[in-house]
């Protein structure tokens, strides 16, 4: 088994979702007593919000690169940075390591192109939203129509995120907005909708919704045991 090096506190909300689920596909793939090797660096989210919204992202890929080479180091064959938005720097990443990284837009895009879809809807983050380094991935390399939600709607995706998920908080009006906000995607022709930032599956389930959805949360930890095990 491979060691899967995870990258998380972003939040650490949705990292913990990511060594449950990991650890329940690998005893769900092996059985018995297994459980996944992992190693994870957790950074301390407050100083990743503040640089992020103060537009310094130069200093943010240098921790991460920090957090990245101190898991090779320490014997992880692969990394998972357990967020969205922070794959704006995966490319600088993974040119400063020998390991690979597993990028969570290719494994949620090719589970979206398995699935016969092709135009999405995209949530997550502002930066994740307005920015090319994730939409244009799924644009580019998988040939994908991407929407997103309008100005209004955006900024409440994203103050929900920051101010309501990565604090654990899970409020029922805000999952109504959010379905209202899915529903303007599918009127504008959104087949599904990806949940592109690793909080929001802590909102939104499918049974919420009557679109297919991509959490990528559940993708990416998945996409790593199969990675681990392979």
């Amino acid at each position: 088994m491979k060691i899967i090096g995870l990258i998380g506190g972003m939040s650490w909300e949705s990292s913990a979702e990511y060594y449950r689920i990991i650890n329940e596909k690998i005893k769900e793939k092996l059985g018995g007593l297994h459980s996944a090797k992992t190693l994870m660096y957790s950074v301390d989210f407050e100083e990743i919000e503040r640089l992020q919204h103060q537009g310094k992202w130069q200093e943010l890929t240098e921790i991460m690169i920090d957090a990245a080479k101190r898991l090779e180091n320490d014997g992880a064959d692969f990394i998972v940075i357990c967020t969205n938005t922070m794959h704006k720097m995966a490319d600088e990443i993974q040119e400063n390591v020998k390991i690979p990284l597993l990028n969570i837009a290719d494994a949620t895009a090719e589970k979206v192109k398995n699935k016969g879809i092709k135009k999405v809807g995209l949530l997550g983050t502002k930066f994740t939203m307005e920015e090319n380094f994730y939409k244009g991935r799924l644009i580019d390399r998988y040939g994908l129509q991407v929407l997103i939600p309008n100005e209004n709607d955006r900024q409440i995706v994203h103050d929900v995120i920051y101010k309501e998920l990565c604090l654990g908080i899970v409020n029922p009006e805000s999952k109504e907005k959010f379905v209202e906000i899915i529903r303007n995607l599918v009127s504008d022709g959104a087949e599904a909708v990806i949940l592109g930032c690793t909080e929001i599956p802590l909102l939104i389930k499918q049974d919420d919704v009557e679109i297919p959805i991509f959490d990528t949360t559940r993708i990416h930890a998945e996409a790593a045991v199969e990675l681990s095990i392979k």
